[in-house]
């Protein structure tokens, strides 16, 4: 094959889920406001080359609350960078800000990009007086990818270890809430594609979390992954103790999902997170325009302010 077939061939294999994963993860091109520049850059809070945040410390009497920005990009790629713009609503509010890179896989497959994150709160919570945070309010944010792991930390129970000799380890890991985008509530095949249709297991993110380079490859060793998928599928850690989130999705609601891109970000996923956590008695708020709307809070903005703030 010629060097010029080759390469044609390579930009062609682009999928639209990826193309998706680009609009979910970025946002759109546009006039942006100034860079906000960060308090700390690039800080390791682990061993790894992208086990690295920034840090964006706000003013303020007293410790401050903290919203933690989760990338998305399917835990295949993506990055902490791009527009500061999202932090200022908080940082006008007083509110500290940080956001977090991760490792990715199918190089680094699951609990390595999930866990990371964990670590990055533990991190945060250890510099609580020398960055002055306020450790009992501390949020996150995210879309797709990020939105997953976001939940899940929301929802699991708290990973802090007291008999660990890494003192970051003995922090806890539970936030006061989250308000997500387009996020994947299952990454269970066995579970999204009955919800959604056999175009969700067309996007990479379903394989290759847990190493597998083709959905055939992951379906085919299933029962060697089903812990995986079981125990990162926030769905699966609802209970009435848990805080509050609040769900944000597109309004194309049709089934079977058209694509990988509308199947990966679908808004069944929300409707179903909703579903079992009324169920259960835990605060819970989706936003999916033409179809579900808060009782409570116009947007997501609000509702972070609010749980950031209370006293």
């Amino acid at each position: 094959m010629s060097r010029c077939l080759f390469a044609l061939l390579l930009a062609m294999s682009v999928t639209a889920a990826e193309a998706q994963d680009q609009k979910v993860a970025k946002k759109k091109s546009a006039p942006q406001e100034p860079q906000i520049p960060a308090t700390a850059k690039e800080v390791s809070y682990g061993p790894h080359a992208r086990n690295v945040l920034d840090f964006w410390k706000a003013d303020g009497d007293g410790p401050r609350p903290l919203l933690v920005y989760i990338h998305g990009g399917g835990w295949v790629g993506g990055d902490k960078g791009g527009s500061t713009a999202r932090f200022k609503p908080y940082l006008d509010k007083s509110i500290s800000c940080a956001a977090i890179n991760y490792r990715l896989t199918p190089d680094n497959p699951l609990p390595a990009p999930v866990h990371d994150a964990a670590r990055a709160i533990q991190f945060l919570r250890s510099k609580a007086a020398e960055w002055n945070i306020d450790t009992n309010h501390i949020a996150l944010t995210g879309g797709s990818a990020g939105a997953c792991t976001s939940m899940w930390l929301l929802y699991h129970d708290d990973l802090a270890d007291a008999n660990a000799t890494d003192p970051v380890l003995k922090q806890s890991t539970r936030v006061c809430a989250a308000a997500v985008t387009a996020g994947q509530t299952s990454i269970d095949p066995k579970v999204i594609e009955p919800w959604l249709g056999p175009n969700v297991l067309k996007h990479r993110m379903i394989n290759m979390a847990v190493g597998e380079q083709t959905i055939e490859g992951a379906l085919e060793n299933y029962e060697k992954h089903k812990a995986l998928y079981l125990e990162f599928s926030a769905y699966n850690h609802v209970d009435k103790n848990d805080p509050p989130l609040y769900m944000t999705y597109g309004g194309d609601m049709t089934l079977p999902s058209k694509d990988a891109g509308h199947g990966i970000h679908h808004p069944v996923y929300g409707v179903k997170l909703k579903e079992k956590a009324d169920a259960a008695g835990a605060e819970c708020h989706l936003e999916i325009p033409k179809t579900a709307k808060s009782e409570k809070f116009a947007n997501a903005q609000e509702f972070l302010l609010a749980k950031l703030l209370a006293k």
